[in-house]
């Protein structure tokens, strides 16, 4: 359908508009498969044409019709009671437990059925243990036991070196091709792998071994089950995946599995199905937000992506308790999805200096500089983000605005530089793409704002924390920047876009494409060692946070696994969607 022609008058004087608006022609950009919808900006002495690009986004899958009807039966009191006796059971299930490595299987199990954040003291009390038991028999020898036992340590912040895997090594140093056959073994080396810091070349080479072998895994020889499951890890590492749909599809296949513990089954299911109830009601509340703001139906230029928007607060804030941060989270996302379009697609570069400007001072009395589209965007983002802070500042005595809006500036700095670089057609270095890239991809601004919305007890340590982007907040950005180059950047360079990562690489160095695509992923596996490494240092950041900075990362390799997930919602992110969201579990032992 073909976009409106808009006629929008700007009251303004030359006085206050700056020299560089008043004398240069404004660059226009031009892309082949896009549409262009013709602007008059109008002022009292000039007229000017604008030719504006939309990048034809298809709409989302979830409309405000089809959110309304979502529905639970597992919002009732019975329910409650039944999940808080099997809650008690496992408790006596985990106290009860002696040998370490049935220990370290309930405790793996329970993390990816799901449940784990339920028993977060009681987990951490057994690793306590365990970390500092010299009499682990049961583990000593073991392949599979003693990567679980490295794995579920390192996880929850316990130091445990890459030394417990040199058992398993020959006089070279390299792996024993002996435990090849050991595909359980070989399995729980390879998640182990993922855990790995800088400069650990054992698990480095750990994770190359494992990798070489376990896709030469034959069904006949270890069956359907286990060959589903290297499948699986092969395709994205559990360390790596998004918590939630992992916790759907380990409970839809641990249904099957020979050792399935009953209780665990039914605990897992009935809080799956349960929380999916809290989910719909938080995604009621934003559709209801985002109609009454209007910013879909007055920008249509821009993604209205309320849904997609959604599951990214499902990723980053998925407990039960932390509701209020998935809303914030949609709000802030949304916001985000909105000002992206605006620089990529719409606005001149004038009109976006003119706006960076505004967003930096935060200021509604120069409004009147701005095109409407603009005035409506720049209003948006002031009175939620806003009323963010005074809700912050109601509850904990902190007055955080000046923290939250210089982060929109940085963002909005970040995103002119990129248009600049387009509409001059500039292809940086890969390095200074990097540099700038990893703001303009918006993760601190997300995990800023799940950090003050997941009330935590908030300190000047940690505001002046996230005010100097420390490097977990990097590294879990720089991972989401490149997973979204790899999943968009084709479809946005032939609509006309800032060269991405793989682009820059391309040009800097000569190299092919699909060379570029394996170093841009090499990069990535660099940034987890430096947040695996990081997320366990000493921080005045909360443990929520900590963990947000992980699930971003995470929930952007699912995004954009097979492609551009978020801007164009493919049959993947629809079906996670309605998994998450929809559909219950139902199935049975």
């Amino acid at each position: 359908m073909a976009l409106p022609i808009l006629s929008l008058s700007i009251p303004c004087s030359f006085s206050r508009l700056p020299p560089s608006l008043l004398h240069s022609t404004i660059p226009r950009r031009t892309v082949n498969m896009a549409k262009h919808i013709t602007c008059t900006l109008t002022t009292q002495t000039f007229e000017e044409t604008i030719n504006r690009r939309s990048a034809n986004y298809p709409q989302s899958f979830g409309d405000y019709d089809f959110i309304q009807s979502l529905k639970s039966d597992y919002t009732d009191e019975m329910y409650k009671r039944q999940i808080q006796k099997l809650k008690e059971d496992v408790r006596c299930l985990l106290k009860n437990v002696e040998q370490p490595l049935a220990r370290l299987k309930l405790i793996d199990t329970l993390q990816r059925l799901g449940v784990g954040y339920q028993f977060k003291n009681e987990i951490k009390g057994v690793l306590s243990v365990i970390s500092i038991d010299d009499n682990n028999t049961m583990i000593e020898g073991d392949l599979y036991a003693t990567a679980l036992r490295f794995r579920l340590l390192r996880q929850h912040g316990f130091e445990v070196s890459q030394d417990v895997f040199n058992g398993f090594m020959d006089e070279q140093g390299n792996f024993m091709e002996s435990i090849c056959e050991d595909i359980k073994g070989m399995l729980s080396l390879y998640e182990a792998s993922y855990l790995a810091f800088e400069g650990e070349t054992v698990l480095d080479e750990a994770k190359a071994f494992t990798i070489r072998h376990l896709k030469d895994v034959n069904e006949k020889k270890v069956g359907k089950n286990q060959k589903r499951h290297v499948e699986h890890a092969l395709e994205l590492p559990f360390h790596w995946r998004m918590p939630r749909l992992e916790a759907r599809w380990y409970i839809e296949t641990y249904v099957g599995e020979e050792d399935m513990d009953p209780l665990l089954f039914e605990l897992a299911k009935l809080d799956y199905n349960m929380l999916q109830a809290v989910y719909q009601t938080n995604l009621k509340a934003m559709s209801k937000w985002w109609r009454n703001l209007g910013l879909g139906e007055h920008l249509s230029f821009a993604r209205d992506r309320l849904m997609e928007c959604f599951l990214w607060g499902i990723g980053v804030m998925s407990e039960p308790k932390f509701g209020q941060s998935r809303e914030a989270l949609t709000k802030v996302n949304q916001l985000i999805t909105i000002l992206d379009d605006v620089y990529d697609l719409y606005g001149s570069i004038e009109e976006l200096e003119l706006f960076t400007d505004v967003v930096d001072r935060w200021d509604v009395n120069a409004l009147e500089k701005l095109p409407n589209y603009m005035k409506i965007c720049f209003m948006a983002l002031f009175n939620t983000i806003n009323e963010m802070a005074y809700e912050t500042l109601k509850d904990q005595g902190w007055e955080i605005t000046r923290y939250l809006k210089k982060l929109w500036a940085d963002l909005c700095k970040a995103y002119l530089v990129e248009a600049k670089w387009y509409s001059n057609g500039y292809i940086p270095t890969l390095d200074e793409y990097l540099d700038n890239a990893w703001i303009s991809i918006s993760g601190s601004v997300i995990l800023a704002h799940a950090f003050v919305s997941a009330k935590p007890k908030i300190t000047k340590e940690a505001l002046e924390c996230i005010d100097n982007y420390p490097n977990l907040l990097r590294w879990s950005s720089m991972i989401l920047r490149l997973c979204d180059d790899l999943g968009t950047s084709t479809a946005e360079l032939e609509r006309g876009d800032v060269s991405k990562s793989i682009q820059c690489y391309m040009h800097e160095t000569g190299a092919p494409e699909e060379v570029a695509r394996e170093h841009i992923r090499g990069l990535i596996s660099d940034m987890w060692k430096k947040m695996n490494k990081d997320s366990l240092s000493c921080s005045p950041l909360s443990e929520p946070i900590i963990t947000a900075a992980l699930d971003l990362a995470r929930i952007a390799q699912c995004y954009y696994q097979y492609s551009d997930g978020f801007g164009i919602p493919n049959n993947e992110t629809k079906e996670r969607a309605i998994s998450l969201l929809a559909e219950p579990i139902l199935v049975k032992e």
